[in-house]
């Protein structure tokens, strides 16, 4: 006789944006959570109406979502969260027009669409009103605001900082290629997946402090190689390219290490950029564990940028010491 395929009891509430499923099962760990042409793949072990034992449900959306779902385990349930590709009122969770028996209103989290639009309204409103507050407000508050205030500007910047690698590589600099794609690869991560993707990241204070020190060390080196294209050498503003990386650069990675391992507790809850190995391994690969592989090589690459800029400094400063004998 096969096994029968259990499955939990689902219940579910919506957004306009947004679609939230509880799964009625404690003491889970590890599930297989997953969203494929627009159908959800749920399966975990778990205790549930029929005891202990591993549970499983599939459900094809109305309409199409995102691909990456977010959930988060507790004692007694597992809670996804399920983002609409178009912000919109469903008539009704699935595609098909009969109900599923396991499905259920979750009339915890239930509104109709007017109480939802109001809803929406209302932190469209709270959310405005904190803008306001925060640019009249302390420097405490904007301390913690930096992600928001000023990402825009750092995510063209960094997309501009491609150039740099490409005229290395392609010889317009004499710059080394490897330190300028250490550099851009690592700050991009950064940028782009720890602080861009992570709304919990962008209110941290280490945004503030990644951001700043970044920004330091290029406040000296792109004025300094404008002069140059000049043929233009100010001494203080040359002493200051060569030197002030000493002590923002080895900061800096410090202050990157800091924001990576924050995020791997959240990446850790959300299951975000985690993925099940096919059949028959079926290994659940936390993106947690490519994260504290991230930070070996962090301080690698803190130490082959270092090596080539003590070089620039020594060759630099240290022939015009051998002149002088």
């Amino acid at each position: 006789m096969e096994n029968q395929v259990l499955t939990p009891h689902v219940y579910w509430a919506q957004r306009h944006r947004e679609l939230y499923l509880r799964v009625e099962l404690s003491d889970v760990q590890n599930p297989a959570i997953s969203i494929t042409e627009n159908v959800l793949h749920f399966k975990a072990q778990g205790h549930g109406a029929k005891g202990d034992n591993v549970y499983e449900f599939h459900l094809e959306f109305l309409d199409l979502v995102k691909p990456e779902p977010l959930y988060k385990l507790t004692q007694r349930q597992v809670n996804i969260t399920v983002q609409k590709k178009l912000s919109q009122w469903w008539e009704r969770l699935t595609k098909q027009e009969k109900r599923p028996l396991f499905l259920a209103p979750d009339f915890d989290r239930w509104l109709d669409e007017s109480d939802a639009e109001m809803e929406l309204r209302a932190k469209e409103e709270e959310r405005l009103n904190k803008l306001r507050l925060e640019s009249q407000g302390s420097p405490e508050k904007s301390f913690y605001d930096t992600f928001h205030t000023v990402a825009d500007m750092m995510y063209f910047c960094q997309m501009l900082a491609v150039v740099e690698t490409i005229n290395a590589a392609i010889g317009v600099i004499k710059s080394p290629v490897l330190p300028c794609l250490i550099q851009l690869l690592g700050r991009n991560f950064i940028l782009f997946i720890i602080f861009g993707t992570m709304e919990e990241m962008q209110n941290k204070a280490v945004v503030f402090f990644v951001f700043y020190l970044w920004s330091t060390v290029e406040i000296f080196r792109y004025p300094f190689y404008m002069l140059c294209c000049l043929d233009m050498d100010w001494k203080v503003l040359t002493w200051l390219r060569y030197t002030v990386w000493i002590p923002i650069y080895p900061l800096g990675c410090l202050a990157e290490a800091v924001s990576v391992i924050q995020s791997i507790p959240i990446f850790n809850e959300t299951g975000r950029f985690s993925f099940t190995l096919p059949y028959p391994v079926k290994i659940k690969v936390r993106f947690s564990f490519f994260l504290q592989i991230y930070l070996i090589m962090l301080f690698l690459g803190l130490y082959i940028n270092f090596r080539h800029l003590y070089k620039q400094r020594r060759r630099r400063y240290g022939q015009k010491k051998k002149k002088t004998h």
